[in-house]
C-alpha cells in the first residue's frame, strides 16, 4: 500500500508541474490579438528603459504603438507590469520563463509577434523607430494568422459533426478500473 501511495504522489508531482508550465504565461492571452513589446531591466533608471519610456510618452509614438496593436510589458526590479497595470509574482515569473532568456543582468527588449514567436530581441539600446520598422516588416503570414484566429465559425463546421436528422449516440460509461491486490 505504501508503494502505491508513493508512486501516486510522484506521478501527481510530475504531472502537476508539467501542466502548470503549459500555457500559464500572460503572453498567451495576447496571442493572435496583440504584439507584446517586453522590456526587462535590472532597475527603473536603466538608460535603455528611460529612453524607450520617453519615446513612448510622445503622442505620435503612442499612436503608432496602438495602431500596430502593441502591448507593453515591463519587468523592472523583478516587478512585472502590462500596460502600466501590475502583474502578480507568479505571472511575472511565468512571463520570464516563457521567454527562455537564460541568465543575464543586461537589459533586454523583446518583440513578440501575434503568432507568439520572438520577432526581435536586443540586449543594448534600441530606438522605438527600430521596433516600429520591425513590426512593419513582419511577413504577411503573421497577418494571415491573425485572420484565422479571429475567423468566425462557418456553416460547414456544424454539419461535419453529424449528419442532419441522425440521432446522436449515448456517451459510453467509463470502464471500471481493475482491482489491485494488497501488498
Amino acid at each position: 500500500m505504501l508503494i502505491r501511495s508513493l508512486t501516486l504522489a510522484t506521478l501527481l508531482a510530475i504531472a502537476g508541474t508539467s501542466f502548470a508550465a503549459d500555457g500559464d504565461s500572460p503572453l498567451d492571452m495576447d496571442k493572435g490579438r496583440a504584439r507584446p513589446l517586453i522590456v526587462i531591466a535590472p532597475s527603473t533608471v536603466d538608460p535603455t528603459w528611460v529612453s524607450l519610456k520617453k519615446s513612448l510618452d510622445e503622442p505620435a509614438n503612442r499612436k503608432g504603438f496602438t495602431d500596430r496593436n502593441m502591448v507593453l510589458y515591463t519587468v523592472l526590479n523583478l516587478m512585472g507590469q502590462r500596460d502600466g497595470k501590475d502583474l502578480g509574482p507568479q505571472d511575472t515569473a511565468a512571463l520570464i520563463r516563457s521567454l527562455k532568456l537564460g541568465a543575464g543582468a543586461k537589459t533586454k527588449v523583446i518583440l513578440v509577434g501575434k503568432d507568439g514567436e520572438k520577432k526581435l530581441e536586443q540586449s543594448d539600446a534600441i530606438k522605438l523607430e527600430d521596433v516600429f520598422s520591425a513590426v512593419d516588416q513582419l511577413p504577411a503570414a503573421e497577418k494571415e494568422f491573425t485572420a484565422t484566429v479571429a475567423a468566425p465559425v462557418t456553416e460547414a463546421e456544424p454539419a461535419a459533426k453529424g449528419a442532419k436528422g441522425t440521432k446522436p449516440g449515448k456517451p459510453a460509461k467509463p470502464a471500471k478500473p481493475p482491482e489491485m491486490p494488497d501488498d
